[in-house]
């Protein structure tokens, strides 16, 4: 008997080890899964790098060889003031003279100066008639000096337009396709300026979030420091984590850049549900949450049918044929049903409640901001 008992005793303990260790098996599972669900990126891919960044540079010019669509110099003064000067300079006087030429079109030349472009190197710009021309298919864009915010000149640029557009008139016919009175240059204009920014010799910068939100920048600065192995990463607020080179760090801070740039940090944000009237879109978050409510939603139908009837006078009288209008009114209101929507765990199950009411976008636009305003909706609105 007691060897028996120590058997059933032995057997029970290892029933009860598998079924600890399943137990355990199931609980990394679910903590697998949902650290799969949550939404995850690299650093790189969520964060700008203070001082890395792009400017923004304009321009006024002229683009010529139009095959007379450019602009009509009666109606832009500034097209045929601009001809002549440019005339004036390369030695052509046309003061006085009577100008007739539509091959002409003044336009603004706009570009992006990416971060640390060298003299020599070359970007792309984008072209936009200024005047009424109506294409600018086969111009060429003359020297056109782009500035920036400081007004100093940071590149020049020329070339052909290429448009994506096209127009063709005919008689009594016109077709249009696309913009043909914007173009762009591909590498058309020439870095003349650089924008002094040494990255390598600072000691400290700050990383700011694309979407802010504290929870993120905390798992931001907790993962670099991590990764370092130091307090190198400090988050300020939920839009900014101060970055510091440590003493002992073998190399400058594009080296520590570049190693925690590929860092995977599983983002957080608000829920938030944003709306746009005019064409009707809803875009909802993940952590949109809502409380039970019952929503009742009617439909109002109004029929207008006109069947004028022409009236006849009667022989040998004096009257005049007349119309009589006649207007048939007609107004038919759907069954209004009061409709339960469940207390929502996932977005899916929030969706699909919605849903069921078989309403239109712009009536579900009206109801979310009713359950917003009874409080049950654990969510911002934005209306754009």
């Amino acid at each position: 008997m007691l060897q028996i008992t120590g058997s059933r005793k032995k057997t029970e303990s290892k029933a009860l080890f598998a079924m600890l260790a399943f137990l355990f098996a199931i609980f990394t599972i679910l903590v697998a899964l949902s650290d799969a669900q949550a939404a995850s990126a690299r650093i790189k891919d969520i964060v700008d790098i203070e001082g890395v960044r792009e400017n923004q540079l304009i321009g006024y010019g002229l683009v010529v060889g139009l095959n007379g669509t450019g602009d009509s110099l009666n109606n832009s003064p500034f097209t045929r003031q601009s001809l002549q000067a440019m005339l004036e300079r390369l030695g052509v006087n046309t003061r006085g003279e009577t100008i007739r030429t539509a091959n002409i079109a003044a336009v603004i030349v706009t570009a992006n100066l990416p971060p640390f472009s060298t003299q020599g190197s070359r970007i792309d710009v984008s072209v936009a008639a200024l005047g009424d021309a109506s294409s600018l298919q086969g111009g060429t864009l003359l020297v056109t000096p782009l500035l920036g915010a400081d007004g100093e000149v940071y590149a020049i640029s020329q070339g052909s337009v290429l448009i994506n557009g096209f127009a063709a008139q005919g008689d009594s016919a016109t077709i249009i396709s696309g913009v043909p009175t914007t173009g762009r240059i591909s590498s058309g204009a020439l870095v003349e300026r650089e924008v002094a920014f040494d990255l390598g010799a600072q000691r400290s910068l700050r990383l700011a979030l694309r979407n802010p939100d504290f929870t993120t920048s905390r798992r931001l600065a907790l993962s670099i420091n991590d990764f370092i192995g130091a307090p190198v990463a400090t988050p300020e607020n939920s839009a900014t984590v101060r970055l510091t080179l440590p003493r002992s760090f073998n190399g400058n801070i594009v080296d520590l850049i570049t190693d925690i740039e590929q860092l995977i940090i599983n983002t957080d944000l608000p829920a938030k549900i944003v709306i746009d009237e005019n064409s009707g879109i809803i875009v909802m978050g993940s952590n949109v949450r809502v409380s039970t409510v019952a929503v009742a939603q009617s439909n109002l139908t109004v029929t207008i049918a006109e069947s004028p009837q022409i009236s006849q006078p009667n022989p040998l009288s004096l009257g005049v044929t007349a119309e009589v209008p006649r207007t048939d009114l007609g107004v038919e209101m759907a069954n209004s049903n009061l409709a339960l929507v469940p207390e929502s765990v996932t977005l899916a199950q929030l969706v699909e409640g919605l849903n069921a009411l078989g309403i239109n976008p712009r009536d579900l636009i009206a109801i979310l901001q009713a359950i917003k305003a009874t409080g049950a909706l654990q969510a911002e609105i934005e209306v754009l």
